[in-house]
């Protein structure tokens, strides 16, 4: 059986402050915490960004959570539009960049090993093939600046924006080619676009993922859902995740549960742990 941990996202406790959702986290018996960069929850544009992040590294280890960094705030860098600017804006895609590079620092500061990110959208709509072209540009020069850190970049396909297939992704991995550079797998994403099964993707590919994020959806919609009120065969998910060799965290998302984090978060674990026996 694989060792694989137990996590939740921090964007489903969006009106908890976050030293007391991490507390809450630990106390339920999570062992790590997907910690997506926000206004509220350690903004890397704050001032007093480097003390917070000493701050947090001491709690982390003192609750013996482990981390992944996530990079999908909705307002951060715009708060007018959602996930405003991408990297596939030719006027403003700078600023996600300097944003990643700020997510990548927190990491290193935190000792997370991975950084998860996505394409975006096309908000100039460019086109496919320009995007995509201007997608591997800037993560190119993403993964060179931080070519020697041990921070990963973990990249997750996702529905509705540019890479939305795991067809998609691999074809963005082969024209990058570069180390550093891996999938963050979203087990409810799979059942949006229908691509496969949530469970024979990670036989096939789980061992591969960086980081794996999991939640029900609906299949064909795109809304993170708390466990049985979708269509994902938790069990047999569950099962694949035991026998595929993954050892890192999966991370419960359910950002827009948020007004009833903690019971949410409590019956989540409850979910994954009696199916894990």
């Amino acid at each position: 059986m694989a060792d694989w941990i137990c996590a939740y996202n921090s964007n489903g406790f969006a009106h908890h402050r976050l030293e007391d959702a991490l507390r809450i986290l630990a106390e339920l018996g999570y062992g790590g915490v997907a910690l997506t960069l926000d206004v509220h929850h350690l903004d890397p544009f704050a001032d007093g960004h480097d003390r917070a992040c000493r701050n947090l590294a001491r709690l982390l280890e003192e609750l013996q959570l482990d981390l992944v960094i996530e990079s999908g705030a909705r307002f951060n860098l715009d708060p007018r539009r959602k996930h405003y600017p991408s990297l596939l804006c030719r006027r403003d895609g700078r600023r996600r960049l300097d944003y990643l590079l700020r997510c990548h620092d927190t990491a290193l500061a935190l000792g997370a090993s991975v950084v998860s990110l996505w394409s975006g959208h096309d908000f100039e709509e460019i086109g496919f093939a320009a995007a995509f072209d201007l997608l591997v540009e800037n993560l190119g020069e993403l993964l060179d600046r931080c070519r020697s850190s041990g921070v990963a970049f973990a990249f997750e396909p996702e529905p509705g924006m540019l890479i939305e297939t795991l067809e998609q992704y691999d074809r963005l991995a082969a024209t990058l080619d570069r180390p550093g550079f891996g999938l963050a797998l979203d087990l409810g994403h799979l059942l949006v676009t229908g691509e496969a099964e949530p469970e024979d993707v990670l036989r096939a590919r789980g061992a591969d993922a960086l980081t794996i994020a999991i939640e029900d959806m609906r299949r064909g919609r795109h809304e993170h859902l708390p466990f049985g009120e979708g269509d994902l065969d938790l069990d047999a998910v569950i099962g694949a995740l035991d026998d595929c060799g993954y050892s890192g965290l999966v991370a419960v998302e359910l950002s827009r549960s948020s007004s009833d984090a903690v019971r949410i978060a409590a019956e989540s674990l409850h979910e994954l742990a009696v199916r894990r026996g």
